[in-house]
């Protein structure tokens, strides 16, 4: 080899030496992206923001359910995965407190999520991981309760994995739509599903309007508020025999329709089933 060779060589080298270095930095720089965003929940409120049309997944230490306001229903499409909660914003919002339960006996998490508008410039948001703090430092936080209260509190963990029963399903739903915000009740492991708001045929006999107003899943049963109106120039006695659909349970908020125009032509009935309203219909 000569000496021109042998330079060109070693200029060949050194320039390969250049470009391994930078190559790794850009595909370090392209996967930063996908790092999840750690945060523990210390029981402050995690905001967790959206953009528009685009999921964005929050994963927690065990299983969870959601449950959403019904004010945010139609914006926000959640699923929960095996631990991992996928959002995705159809509009933009802001800032909405929701409520998210543990499966087992971890804790109530608390955030306020919001949506925004995407642009060309905007970078892709990364994954939530929600982290618990160590039991060690959790001690040091938190006061230390009393022996004589972990009977009471192994009653309230009880309690909250009973399921709800009719009654209780059907009042929960009730106070959803007519009880005052603050009243409200939050039920842990009840949530709400998205349902079509549009006219179904519920009343046999074609002389009441019945549109699907919320559904409420908790366990395996769900509840569903159906707005019923009297169309007719007469009044109407409701009679749970003549709803469709398979129902477990069917309470009307008030049984009797006055005249259509009138200020009592209308209310509502809450209809448990152990399927979603579209299949129990």
């Amino acid at each position: 080899m000569n000496s021109r060779d042998f330079c060109a060589s070693l200029s060949l080298i050194a320039l390969l030496g250049l470009c391994f270095p930078l190559l790794s930095f850009a595909q370090a720089d392209d996967a930063a992206p996908n790092n999840p965003e750690r945060v523990v929940w210390n029981k402050a409120p995690i905001a967790i923001p959206l953009v528009v049309s685009e999921e964005r997944l929050v994963h927690f230490p065990d299983s969870v359910s959601i449950g959403l306001p019904q004010s945010l229903t139609p914006l926000l499409r959640s699923q929960s995965i095996n631990g991992t909660l996928y959002l995705l914003a159809r509009q933009a919002f802001e800032p909405t407190r929701v409520m998210v339960r543990s499966e087992t006996d971890g804790p109530i998490y608390v955030l306020d999520i919001s949506a925004a508008p995407g642009g060309a410039d905007r970078r892709s948001l990364p994954d939530v991981q929600v982290l618990l703090q160590s039991p060690q430092k959790s001690r040091q936080n938190s006061p230390q309760k009393p022996l004589q209260d972990a009977g009471a509190d192994q009653s309230i963990s009880n309690n909250r994995s009973q399921p709800l029963g009719y009654a209780a399903l059907t009042r929960y739903a009730a106070q959803q739509l007519y009880a005052p915000t603050r009243l409200i009740p939050r039920q842990p492991g009840v949530v709400a599903i998205p349902v079509n708001p549009e006219p179904v045929d519920l009343v046999l006999g074609g002389k009441i309007e019945a549109v699907p107003v919320a559904t409420w899943k908790a366990g395996l049963r769900y509840v569903t508020a159906v707005k019923l109106i009297n169309r007719t120039q007469s009044s109407v006695v409701l009679d749970p025999r003549e709803l469709r659909g398979s129902w477990l349970a069917a309470t009307f908020q008030h049984n009797r329709l006055l005249p259509a125009g009138s200020e009592a032509d209308t209310t509502a009935v809450y209809l448990v089933s152990n399927r979603r309203f579209d299949a129990a219909f």
